[in-house]
């Protein structure tokens, strides 16, 4: 997209669900707002007139790099991750490391603990009761935003927005390999950073599981993200019954998203 400080924004606006195409100009998802500059503010206040903005970062996230204030837009506070379970890992990997993390990457890369976090992000972002409940206010809070656009994001707008990205989209009848294709879009925006690491890690003796863990970390693994997709088939069944069972959008639910965001 044409934002000058906003990272890793696409509009979903565009893509394929089912037989028809979703509406451009109204469902954007991108990293943090915190470096947005006038002309970025300016665009989504004038050409997106952006009503709602969901944060999915923690707390600490959200403090350490506030978000720019957007006119007219609702700023609407949803961390996804358990606080719980970020409790338990932060025993091993202090909670100011991922406030910068790409300073430490290479040397957690190495670090057991680090790595299972990489592989179990996924599975416990769609798991997790406490996460359900964030992305189900998610999903409810768009069925009733207001006239404009809406925009959702993290910290670099691939992991926690990627997750919701994919259940907006499967609400919306999109086909898994359009949900994994747009998931699979981040590592587009940060292979030059990734790869640069990757080439740090090998040349201190990583194997795959570190690179495997840099990629997840400062990219996205879309295998781990098939991986949960999977998960989610053999636990509910397929992605449309996770988000009536676990997110309470129902079949109504459902035809009125498709009716606001599709093309007629």
């Amino acid at each position: 997209m044409e934002f000058e400080k906003i990272v890793n924004a696409r509009d979903l606006g565009g893509l394929k669900a089912g037989d028809k195409t979703i509406r451009k100009g109204l469902l954007i998802r991108s990293g943090s707002l915190h470096e947005a500059s006038d002309a970025d503010v300016r665009l989504l206040t004038e050409k997106y007139r952006l009503c709602r903005i969901f944060d999915f970062r923690t707390e600490a996230e959200a403090s350490f790099q506030p978000d720019r204030q957007i006119p007219g837009a609702e700023h609407i506070f949803l961390p996804t991750l358990d606080p719980e379970m970020e409790k338990k890992s932060g025993d091993a990997v202090p909670a100011q490391v991922f406030l910068n993390l790409q300073e430490y990457i290479v040397r957690l890369s190495f670090n057991s603990i680090f790595q299972e976090k990489g592989r179990t992000l996924y599975p416990s972002l769609v798991q997790s009761d406490f996460s359900q409940l964030q992305y189900a206010a998610f999903l409810n809070l768009i069925l009733e935003a207001p006239d404009g656009a809406v925009l959702w994001h993290c910290s670099q707008g691939k992991d926690r927005t990627g997750i919701g990205a994919a259940f907006l989209l499967g609400s919306l009848g999109a086909s898994r390999e359009t949900i994994v294709r747009d998931f699979d879009q981040s590592n587009v925006t940060y292979r030059p950073l990734v790869d640069k690491l990757i080439q740090r890690v090998k040349e201190a003796g990583g194997g795959e599981a570190e690179t495997e863990t840099v990629r997840a970390f400062m990219g996205v693994s879309t295998r781990n993200f098939c991986n949960t997709l999977d998960l989610i088939d053999r636990e509910w069944g397929s992605l449309d019954a996770y988000i009536t069972s676990q997110l309470g959008i129902d079949s109504r639910d459902k035809a009125f998203l498709r009716q606001k965001y599709l093309e007629r």
